[in-house]
């Protein structure tokens, strides 16, 4: 039996060349300072992003898009085994997978791991929070319950704002005047087709660019002696405690979907008004309640040009966190190292504000 290990082990290295990855495994190491805490986020982004793909294979079992959307979501929470636990733990996982993103990305710019040669990896970080949040935009509406009808209904009614393009493009999306079966449709195969299209390959991209270049040290740790530096083998030590954070993380995880299930709520209805105060996820909330701020400072029939003006202020603080890697290119502390500081403080300061903010004017 050992022999025939050993003979199947040769062969597949052979055609597969595992002996070099296991020994590129060996010689890759890990930073160990009081920082190293912040590497697991990147490794738990893509835990949850594992469940999102293995419980949305499960619910494409069930799922029918189109003028059926929700009997179907109805059928798999309420009469097909385990289906409910299924479909919540996908909705608490995209959550989740949100939230270690942005916590990861954040981890990532105060710790200025987007200077040379690490701009590529800045980029696709974020074009994947980017993607990460259009696919929780598109698939929140697949339900099709009164809650995700109008909140995509106002979420579309946002971009027809632009001039010349902007109702031509939410026509678009919606697949005609008005939300309807038509938008499901198209929000599916966005969700489960382009998106993943889109997503996997730079992910993949992503991920080579973080083994080519190693973690990136704070800058406390650049100014030690190389001597002086500590560092763990990423096999196994440090793959062992990744994967004892991935088990926490589905403890936290399947205490979530079980003790708190995902509500399905009422069919949408388009000829009903509107439930007050309809609202985004928490991800958008920060922009939406930009928005709302921006509509108040214009106000009256000036209204559509403030959610413009705010929707074009979210747009250039984008760009400038895009390009901060070319602001801030010098390796040591000075000036644009500070200034880059204070702006990645104020972004964060704006975010939970105005999230928290979202949610205490909702009456």
């Amino acid at each position: 039996m050992k022999a025939d290990k050993t003979t199947l082990c040769t062969w597949l290295d052979e055609r597969l060349g595992l002996q070099e990855i296991f020994d590129f495994a060996k010689k890759k190491t890990v930073p160990v300072h009081k920082h190293t805490f912040w590497y697991y986020w990147g490794g738990l982004s893509m835990f949850f992003f594992l469940v999102q793909a293995f419980t949305g294979v499960l619910l494409l079992l069930y799922y029918r898009p189109g003028p059926e959307a929700y009997e179907s979501v109805r059928q798999i929470t309420f009469d097909i085994n385990f289906g409910w636990l299924i479909r919540s733990a996908h909705s608490w996982a995209g959550n989740l997978m949100i939230a270690a993103i942005f916590v990861h990305m954040f981890s990532v710019f105060f710790m200025r791991a987007y200077r040379n040669p690490r701009e590529l990896g800045w980029w696709s970080g974020v074009a994947l929070l980017l993607l990460t949040m259009v696919f929780g935009f598109s698939g929140y509406l697949l339900p099709m319950n009164e809650l995700a009808y109008f909140a995509t209904k106002v979420g579309l009614e946002i971009p027809a704002t632009f001039p010349v393009i902007g109702a031509k493009m939410a026509a678009l999306v919606r697949g005609g005047a008005e939300v309807n079966e038509f938008t499901v449709q198209r929000f599916f195969a966005l969700h489960v087709v382009v998106l993943p299209a889109i997503f996997l390959p730079l992910l993949g991209f992503h991920l080579w660019l973080v083994q080519k270049h190693g973690n990136a040290v704070p800058s406390s740790e650049e100014t030690k002696p190389v001597s002086e530096r500590k560092s763990m083998p990423f096999f196994p030590n440090f793959l062992v405690k990744d994967f004892a954070m991935w088990l926490i993380a589905l403890n936290v995880l399947a205490l979530l979907a079980s003790m708190f299930p995902w509500d399905l709520g009422n069919q949408a209805d388009p000829l009903k008004p509107a439930p007050n105060n309809i609202h985004p996820e928490w991800y958008f909330m920060s922009s939406f309640q930009a928005l709302k701020i921006f509509g108040k400072i214009f106000g009256g029939k000036l209204a559509a040009i403030g959610e413009a003006a705010g929707i074009l202020t979210f747009t250039l603080g984008l760009v400038l966190w895009m390009l901060v890697p070319l602001y801030d290119t010098t390796t040591t502390a000075g000036r644009r190292a500070r200034n880059t500081t204070y702006f990645g403080l104020f972004a964060l300061l704006i975010l939970v504000v105005t999230t928290f903010w979202g949610y205490a004017a909702i009456k």
